[in-house]
């Protein structure tokens, strides 16, 4: 297999992971305001976070290695240890590498020493989730430019990807809160009431997390391809990319509004007529197709990410 195919599908495994490491216990700590809602804490539990935790440490280091071996045009097993040693000490990739694996490391033992404390756990694992998540802004164009302007394109890719870390990790614990408000052996009703109120909580928090990817998605692309560039960008492989990726963003936009304005509403009016078993299938067919959607734009993000936006052929 290409190497350049194994990068992408290793970014994308990285990214998709740290996003959920940060994402899944931020969702539990601003969802966890009253003991009616302790029971999102049985469905992120802690020992997934430490999964992903331990797949986050072992992606990290594979990425890196085929970075490395991208950039030295050699087979990952043939590349030189002394030309690793100073890509890992002497690059910024080689810092943020360090920094976001020990920020994993540091998450780890907490998942055990805080089970008792869940608010401290979900916020520690949230915080370290960040650290881990904003470093990744070092392996891609953000890091490319410098000055004035190359501070401004890194800032906005870190708060770009922490407003993305933020909105699928509520497609996936929303996903994961609404398949279980589907279960037969649960009570349909607490369930819905549980699904709405993780719902309602998320309006406001994603509200933010959408205006802010809207506004650094501006900065990035205004800083990459240019204003005057913006028409041409059908001519090459980053362009159509970029505008598949706009296209399916979009759509995740529709189905967040539908979500918030249209679908959760009716949870809330079903509760009062016992009939909520109908209104929860529609938003979870609804978050289903969110989360698919949100998987295909992490792919092509992977992708964009190798590519030199001023090329102009595919």
């Amino acid at each position: 297999m290409d190497l350049a195919v194994v990068l992408i599908a290793a970014r994308f495994a990285l990214y998709l992971d740290l996003m959920l490491v940060f994402g899944l216990p931020l969702f539990s700590l601003y969802t966890l305001r009253t003991a009616g809602q302790q029971a999102s804490v049985d469905v992120i539990r802690s020992s997934t976070i430490s999964i992903l935790l331990l797949a986050g440490i072992a992606l990290s280091a594979f990425s890196f290695l085929l970075i490395a071996a991208v950039m030295s045009d050699v087979p990952v097993h043939e590349i030189d240890r002394d030309a690793l040693r100073a890509m890992l000490d002497e690059t910024a990739i080689g810092t943020a590498a360090k920094v976001r694996t020990i920020a994993l490391l540091a998450a780890l033992p907490l998942s055990f020493l805080l089970r008792a404390k869940p608010r401290t756990w979900w916020a520690l694992a949230s915080g370290l989730g960040a650290v881990a998540l904003g470093s990744l802004a070092w392996t891609g164009h953000g890091a490319a430019d410098e000055g004035r302007v190359g501070l401004v394109h890194l800032a906005a890719d870190i708060v770009h990807l922490l407003a993305a870390g933020v909105w699928i990790g509520a497609i996936a614990a929303l996903f994961l809160l609404l398949a279980r408000a589907n279960k037969e052996c649960d009570d349909p009703h607490d369930r819905a009431i549980l699904a709405h109120r993780g719902l309602d909580d998320f309006s406001i928090v994603g509200t933010i997390s959408v205006a802010l990817l809207i506004v650094t998605g501006i900065v990035n692309s205004w800083i990459l391809v240019g204003p005057a560039n913006f028409l041409s960008l059908p001519a090459s492989l980053y362009g159509r990319l970029l505008l598949i990726k706009l296209l399916l963003f979009a759509g995740m936009l529709g189905l967040a509004a539908l979500n918030r304005f249209r679908l959760t509403p009716a949870i809330k009016g079903s509760l009062a007529t016992g009939q909520s078993a109908a209104a929860v299938s529609s938003i979870s067919y609804s978050v289903a197709v969110e989360a698919i959607l949100a998987v295909a734009v992490l792919m092509l993000v992977a992708w964009i990410g190798t590519l030199d936006p001023l090329a102009t052929s595919a």
